[in-house]
């Protein structure tokens, strides 16, 4: 089973957590393709989904899914979404598709967060893949002063303006072994939107695709 399979796998077993009637929140990035595509399948079932990303909004409105305004949404039931990198506790990197703002507003009115990927995603310690930092651009040379401080390396992810009209930068060289009080740290650096730890609201549940099928864990 290649990757791309994996991926897939991963995506269509996330339909096992969509609620009939329901409007679905649906994220960004490769693994979540698939699962739109599964959605595609049982679109006459739910009333739509809020997404994290233009990218995966064009794409529901292509397959005939009604997309709504976060803003006029209190709750949904369930959150579907990949990763970057997961740990055994269910702490995440996320945002390599820079949708990481957008993506945390999205989880965090959500009940249930469903996290897909291929098992290549499994890590034991956070930071093997370079964090994501959304950052306003007038403050990308002081928030890398910061992050410098704090242990990382944080390069500048050129040609990439965020969904929001921000700037990214990737702090590689991390080792995160606490998610959480690295998470709170760097999001109160000034000119910081937010970065791509989600340990503050992890998953909680992980669809994991492998060569034999996708694996739950609940």
């Amino acid at each position: 089973m290649t990757q791309d399979e994996m991926k897939k796998a991963a995506g269509w077993a996330a339909l096992k957590y969509v609620t009939k009637g329901g409007i679905i929140g649906v994220g960004t990035g490769s693994t979540v393709n698939h699962f739109i595509d599964a959605l595609g399948s049982v679109k006459d079932e739910i009333k739509g989904a809020v997404s994290s990303s233009i990218a995966s909004t064009e794409k529901l409105k292509e397959l005939g899914i009604q997309v709504f305004d976060c803003n006029d949404i209190e709750k949904l039931d369930v959150y579907v979404d990949g990763a970057d990198e997961i740990n055994p506790t269910k702490d995440m990197i996320k945002g390599g598709g820079a949708a990481l703002t957008r993506e945390k507003i999205v989880a965090a009115i959500s009940e249930k967060f469903v996290c897909i990927v291929d098992d290549t995603k499994g890590v034991d310690v956070l930071g093997q893949f370079p964090l994501p930092v959304e950052v306003i651009p007038m403050a990308r040379e002081q928030v890398a002063r910061e992050l410098r401080k704090l242990g990382g390396n944080p390069v500048y992810r050129e040609g990439v303006i965020t969904d929001n009209g921000n700037i990214i930068l990737d702090v590689q060289d991390m080792q995160i072994t606490s998610p959480k009080d690295m998470e709170y740290k760097i999001n109160n650096i000034p000119g910081v939107v937010t970065n791509g730890l989600f340990a503050h609201r992890g998953a909680d549940v992980v669809i994991t695709g492998t060569p034999s099928g996708a694996k739950i864990e609940e």
